[in-house]
């Protein structure tokens, strides 16, 4: 099968669990025969421009007639079975599906955030999730609260993005199939208004598994991995560790992120130093290297998000997971087979929460090896790859659907 593969990449200097998760479905689908055809553009051409920059993003936003005219060149010349979108924003646009109107090709994409009817795109507002934009199927309240960057400004070219594709038709009109990252988010997507029959679950996958460390080889630690943003919750992280005091075990933060110098600093003053340890950002093998030495993985998300990777890379590590009762994530994380979950935003409940299973070694070790087992049952690259077959075979029967009836129209 052609497939041509369509993703604006984040910046390279920032963590991005989409950048990673296009790359590792590039490779999936080479793995297994396909050819893949790759569409790409990089924030990192912004780097530098300043407002030029900025007001060359805020102007694609909304719609990029360069990006359609270009792409569509590309599936006249490539003839792909299937046009599989990742990321549009910004310098994409939601308007590139519009290249493969009227060509036989399937269109597909995947969700990797709400940023479809949320500006923002991770439905956060006063530390809470906000979902009024998708219940009220309205761009207005991202603009009344100023959702993206706290600015008005910065986010009248996204709400503008959202009313515009939902007046358009473009999700029902020009989008064959939605691949959600868990049924939570599908329903969610629903009520917003996407087509149910649109709608298919495709969790993330690791494709090189690695092997479990020994429960003997371990670290006597607990690790955190992830963007250092507000939505991650690692201000309530630091918060139970001060409440857990000098028993604690060690903590360390791997990521970095607009919230890190804050976070130093709230380390700092609440003499968490020798109990928290803060690595940055470092190479994905090495990170992967230190969480697969930890006896537990804390993800204190306060937000809807859709599949935190650090979620599958603990499964395929067979590290117990304590996180967030929130969104996607409670239906990732099986309290007493693969994890515990406590209250969002309730760094009491986290501290109480993550002692109880600190407290019994032994619990900790079965719940590990529930975490590969469900990464075993879940998420390997064979797996994901039928599911994600079966979910180009229904966009295109979606596709040869629609034409038909385009054919048969009067």
């Amino acid at each position: 099968m052609k497939v041509v593969l369509v993703h604006n990449f984040l910046r390279s200097s920032g963590p991005s669990g989409e950048n990673v998760a296009y790359r590792e479905e590039c490779r999936l689908l080479r793995g297994h025969g396909h050819d893949v055809v790759e569409f790409t553009v990089s924030n990192d051409d912004l780097e530098g421009s300043g407002w030029r920059g900025s007001a060359r993003a805020a102007a694609a936003a909304p719609w990029s007639f360069s990006a359609v005219s270009r792409l569509r060149g590309v599936l006249r010349k490539e003839q792909p079975q299937v046009v599989h979108v990742h990321n549009t924003f910004p310098l994409l646009s939601a308007s590139v599906f519009y290249a493969a109107q009227g060509l036989p090709c399937a269109t597909v994409l995947t969700l990797h955030n709400y940023r479809i009817f949320c500006a923002a795109g991770v439905p956060l507002r006063d530390g809470r999730p906000c979902i009024e934009c998708l219940d009220r199927r309205s761009s207005l309240p991202a603009l009344r609260y100023a959702c993206y960057r706290d600015s008005r400004i910065a986010t009248l070219p996204l709400s503008f993005s959202v009313a515009l594709h939902r007046l358009l038709g473009t999700w029902t009109k020009q989008v064959d199939a939605f691949i959600c990252l868990t049924d939570f988010q599908r329903d969610l997507m629903a009520r917003a208004g996407l087509l149910p029959e649109s709608l298919f679950v495709k969790p993330h996958c690791y494709l090189a598994a690695p092997s479990p460390l020994p429960w003997a080889a371990r670290e006597n630690k607990v690790v955190f991995l992830g963007r250092l943003g507000r939505e991650k919750g690692v201000s309530v992280l630091l918060e139970a560790w001060r409440l857990w005091g000098s028993s604690s075990p060690l903590l360390e933060v791997i990521g970095d992120g607009p919230e890190e110098a804050e976070l130093r600093r709230v380390a700092e003053e609440a003499t968490l130093g020798g109990r928290v340890l803060f690595r940055g950002r470092l190479p994905f093998g090495e990170a992967q290297q230190l969480l697969g030495r930890a006896k537990v993985v804390v993800v204190p998300s306060i937000s809807y998000e859709g599949f935190p990777m650090a979620i599958r890379e603990a499964f395929a590590h067979g590290v117990a997971v304590v996180a967030s009762r929130i969104g996607s994530i409670q239906t990732l994380v099986s309290e007493g087979v693969n994890g515990a979950l406590f209250e969002p935003g309730d760094a009491a409940d986290l501290f109480s929460v993550t002692r109880r299973v600190w407290s019994d070694d032994g619990q900790m070790r079965v719940l590990g090896l529930g975490a590969r087992a469900t990464f075993e049952a879940k998420y390997t690259a064979n797996l994901n790859h039928e599911t994600l077959m079966r979910i180009y075979d229904g966009a295109m029967a979606r596709r040869r659907a629609r034409i038909a009836r385009r054919e048969r129209a009067p």
